[in-house]
């Protein structure tokens, strides 16, 4: 399967430095403008299914990307969705301590990524598949991948908005990486 992965566009909370967890989110203007940006990007891709988070702010994205692959089935899935941020969600960044076990643990987190990942697989093994998602989300992704420790998800830098990553994932999990959190269609 190859999987192509992109995170939403930039929204009013990501100015604002609220961690939004799993509320909506609204795009900014800037945001709907990457977000076309990567829909041009990969409209000449064959993307045989689109899978997005059901938060407004990817779900909004994965529909200008999907405006040009009219044909692929569009899922909106809970599975998809950012980490939930517990009692911090709505919240400022500075005013948390997001070590706190309040938040969906990152082990809760990757299983879950896991999870999503395998049915994905299952059911569409010689495909193309798209994932719109979130910065969290997709670190577990990639960290699930690539076969890394949970930790991964804090540790790494975070998924640029709109950014594209390409894997081809294989059966014995010999997966290979492609493109990692490429924003090149931003410049």
């Amino acid at each position: 399967m190859k999987l192509i992965l992109t995170r939403h566009g930039e929204t009013e909370d990501n100015v604002r430095g609220i961690l939004q967890g799993q509320l909506p989110g609204k795009l900014t203007k800037l945001g709907i403008e990457q977000g076309r940006k990567v829909a041009q990007r990969l409209k000449h891709e064959k993307i045989d299914v689109i899978y997005s988070s059901d938060l407004a702010r990817a779900a909004d994205t994965a529909r200008l990307i999907a405006e040009f692959h009219p044909d692929a089935p569009f899922h909106l899935v809970k599975e998809l969705r950012e980490r939930d941020k517990g009692r911090f969600t709505g919240k400022h960044r500075d005013e948390v301590d997001l070590s706190s076990a309040e938040i969906e643990s990152l082990t809760v987190l990757q299983n879950r990524t896991k999870s999503f990942l395998d049915k994905v697989y299952d059911s569409h093994p010689e495909e193309t598949v798209l994932f719109v998602a979130h910065n969290g989300i997709s670190k577990a992704l990639v960290s699930v991948i690539i076969g890394e420790r949970k930790e991964y998800v804090d540790d790494t830098e975070d998924h640029k908005h709109t950014a594209v990553s390409i894997f081809e994932l294989k059966e014995d999990k010999k997966h290979k990486v492609h493109l990692l959190n490429c924003v090149r269609h931003l410049e």
